[in-house]
C-alpha cells in the first residue's frame, strides 16, 4: 500500500524505495525493467499539508471482485485486482424516505422490526434480489477453508522486541485488503504491506514482515479505524483515524505517514477530551467518535471542532457510560454504540435519535461489537465476559445464541466476521482462535451456546487481535498482555531476573506478535503442499 520507507524514530516514512514494499503494478503484471525508471506509487500527486479539508469524496465506483482470484493458485493476482476489491457499503442503504416522522425511544425496538421486516414482506427469494456481482463475491468467499487448522504463513516477531513489555492491542486489514495496521503498547500504529510473495505464490519464500510505516501517538492508543474508501491505487483516500489519551483525533495519511488533520472535540468546561471510540460512516463523510453518555459526529472535510454532538442520555433515560465502541450497519441506516456501563443501543443515522436499548446480559462492558453483513445481526463481546451474544434486531433484545471464549482480561478482545456472514472468528486469554460457523445456528433461537467449528493455538499468550481478509482466505491475529511478576522476581534476585521479566503470574511467557494465516485450501499454498494434497483429502 505504502511506498513510504521505515521510520528510526516512530515518525513518517523515508523513502519510496523502501525493502519490502510489494511489486507495482507492472511487476505484477508481467515484471519490470530495470533500466526503465517507474515512479513509484509513493510519488503520485498527492494533497497539500495545506488543504484545509480531506477531499474523500472524489472516488470511482468499486469493481466487486471475481471469482478467479480465488483459483488453485491462492493469491496469486494484480496490484490492480487487489485495489479494486472494495465493497460499496452505501448501496444498500436505506434511504430517508424509509424512516418517516420523528423517531421516539423505545425500548422494545419498534422501529427495527419496522425497518427490517420490510425486505421479508414483499416475498421475493433474497437470491433473485442479489445482483451478480454478490452472488459472484458469495462464491468468492466459500474458498474459506477451516476443515483443518490454519497454516501460518508469516508476522512479525522482532519489532515488538526493541521496548519492554510492546505488546500488540489489536490489528486491523485495510478494506483494499493491501496493507494491515496494528496497535501496539508502546503507542505506535505500524503498517505492513501484503508481502509479495503472495502474489506470485512463492510461498516458501516468505521471509518476517517489516513495518513500511510507523505513526506515532502521544499516549495510550484508545481506538483506530481505516476510512472505509480507501484504495492504494488513489493516495488521496489512505487515512487512519487514531485517537489517544489527552489527544485530539488525529487523521494518519498511511500512504506516507503524515498526520494530515486533527479533530479537537471539547467538553461541556471547553477542555479537550479524547475520544475512547471511532468509527466512519460507511460513506466516509462522517467520524464518529464516542465519550461518556454522548457521540460527537465530524464532517471529514472539515477538521477543527466543530461537531454534532448526540447524546445517549435524553431525560434520565437511554444508554449511560463511557460509549466505547462503535459499528454500522451495511445495509440500513442506523448504528449500534456499546458502552462500558454494559449496555448496547441502535441509534439512527438521520438524528442520532434511539431506536432500541438492548437488554443488560454481558457481565462486563462492551469492548467490540460489528453487524452482519445482512444487517440481521448484531454481535457483542466485553470485558472479562466469556461470552459473544448474537441479537437478533428484528427482534430487539432477543439473544440468538452465545458464543463462548476465554476472557479473563480487561482488555479488549476482538473479534471478526467474514464477508460472507458464516464465519466468527474470536481469539481468547489462552492464545486459542476459535471458528463458529453461524450457520449452523439452532433456528429456534432458544439461546443455547453454539459450540465451535475449529478451536487452534494461535498464539502462547492473549490473542486479543484477529482480522479477516476482505477477499482472500488470510486471517491475521495478533496477541500480547500486560504482564505483572511476582514481587520475588525484583531486581534483588539477580539470578532470576531473566525468569523474572519474562513470567507473569500465570506463568504465560511473553508472546508480542503480528501473525498471518492462511484459511484456504491446503492445495494453494505452495508446490510442495499441492503434491500432498491428495493424501490430505483421503486422510
Amino acid at each position: 500500500m505504502s511506498g513510504a520507507g521505515q521510520s528510526s524514530d516512530g515518525g513518517a516514512g523515508q523513502d519510496a524505495e523502501a525493502d519490502g514494499e510489494p511489486p507495482h503494478e507492472a511487476y505484477l503484471q508481467g515484471g519490470v525493467n530495470e533500466e526503465e525508471e517507474t515512479p513509484p506509487a509513493a510519488k503520485q500527486p498527492r494533497l497539500e499539508l495545506d488543504d484545509v479539508g480531506l477531499d474523500l469524496h472524489l472516488i470511482q465506483a468499486p469493481v466487486v471482485p471475481s471469482v478467479e482470484t480465488c483459483g488453485s493458485q491462492g493469491a496469486a493476482g494484480t496490484l490492480e485486482e487487489v485495489a479494486c476489491h472494495h465493497t460499496d457499503e452505501t448501496e444498500c442503504a436505506v434511504g430517508p424516505e424509509e424512516i418517516e416522522g420523528d423517531v421516539e425511544w423505545h425500548q422494545n425496538g419498534a422501529e427495527i422490526r419496522e425497518t427490517l421486516g420490510q425486505t421479508e414482506e414483499d416475498g421475493t427469494d433474497e437470491s433473485e434480489k442479489k445482483s451478480p456481482e454478490d452472488n459472484a463475491a458469495e462464491q468468492h468467499y466459500q474458498c474459506l477453508d477451516f476443515s483443518q487448522n490454519p497454516q501460518m504463513l508469516t508476522g512479525s516477531w522482532a519489532e515488538y522486541t526493541h521496548t519492554a513489555e510492546n505488546y500488540l492491542r489489536g490489528c486491523k486489514w485495510a478494506p483494499d485488503g493491501s496493507c494491515i495496521v496494528s496497535n501496539s503498547a508502546d503507542n505506535v500504529l505500524r503498517v505492513y504491506n501484503l508481502p509479495p510473495e503472495l502474489y506470485s505464490s512463492r510461498w516458501d519464500m516468505l521471509s518476517e514482515m517489516s513495518p513500511v510505516l510507523k505513526m506515532a501517538e502521544g499516549d495510550t492508543i484508545y481506538d483506530y479505524c481505516w476510512f472505509p474508501k480507501m484504495t492504494s491505487m488513489d493516495p488521496d483516500t489512505c487515512f487512519i483515524a487514531s485517537s489517544s489519551r489527552d489527544n485530539p483525533v488525529h487523521i494518519w495519511d498511511a500512504f506516507y505517514g503524515d498526520l494530515r488533520a486533527s479533530f479537537r472535540p471539547y467538553n461541556h468546561l471547553d477542555e479537550l477530551t479524547a475520544a475512547h471510540s471511532l468509527c466512519f460512516s460507511p460513506d466516509g463523510s462522517q467520524l464518529y467518535c464516542g465519550f461518556d453518555k454522548i457521540v460527537r459526529v465530524f464532517h471529514t472535510d472539515r477538521p477543527g471542532r466543530d461537531c454534532e454532538e448526540r447524546p445517549t442520555m435524553v431525560k434520565k433515560q437511554g444508554q449511560t457510560g463511557i460509549i466505547s465502541c462503535i459499528a454500522f450497519s451495511p445495509c440500513q441506516t442506523m448504528y449500534a454504540c456499546g458502552s462500558y456501563s454494559r449496555s448496547a443501543g441502535i441509534y439512527s443515522c438521520e438524528d442520532g435519535s434511539l431506536l432500541a436499548l438492548l437488554p443488560t446480559r454481558h457481565h462486563g462492558g462492551l469492548t467490540h461489537l460489528i453487524f452482519s453483513p445482512n444487517g440481521y445481526h448484531l454481535f457483542t463481546g466485553g470485558r472479562k465476559d466469556s461470552e459473544i451474544l448474537c441479537w437478533d434486531l428484528r427482534d430487539p433484545g432477543r439473544v440468538l445464541f452465545s458464543m463462548y471464549r476465554n476472557v479473563n482480561t480487561n482488555q479488549r478482545i476482538y473479534f471478526d466476521m467474514d464477508q460472507s456472514g458464516r464465519y466468527l472468528l474470536s481469539g481468547d486469554t489462552n492464545g486459542v482462535v476459535s471458528v463458529w460457523d453461524t450457520l449452523t445456528a439452532p433456528p429456534d433461537g432458544n439461546e443455547e451456546t453454539l459450540q465451535p467449528l475449529l478451536q487452534f493455538q494461535a498464539h502462547t499468550d492473549c490473542a486479543n487481535g484477529i482480522s479477516v481478509h476482505p477477499f482472500m482466505p488470510l486471517v491475521a491475529s495478533s496477541s500480547g498482555q500486560r504482564k505483572f511478576c511476582w514481587p520475588s522476581d525484583s531486581e534483588d534476585s539477580e539470578s532470576d531476573s531473566d525468569e523474572g521479566n519474562v513470567i507473569s503470574t500465570n506463568g504465560v511467557r511473553q508472546d508480542n506478535a503480528l501473525v498471518l494465516w492462511w484459511a484456504g485450501p491446503l492445495g494453494s499454498t505452495n508446490e510442495r503442499v499441492q503434491e500432498e494434497e491428495p493424501a490430505v483429502i483421503e486422510s
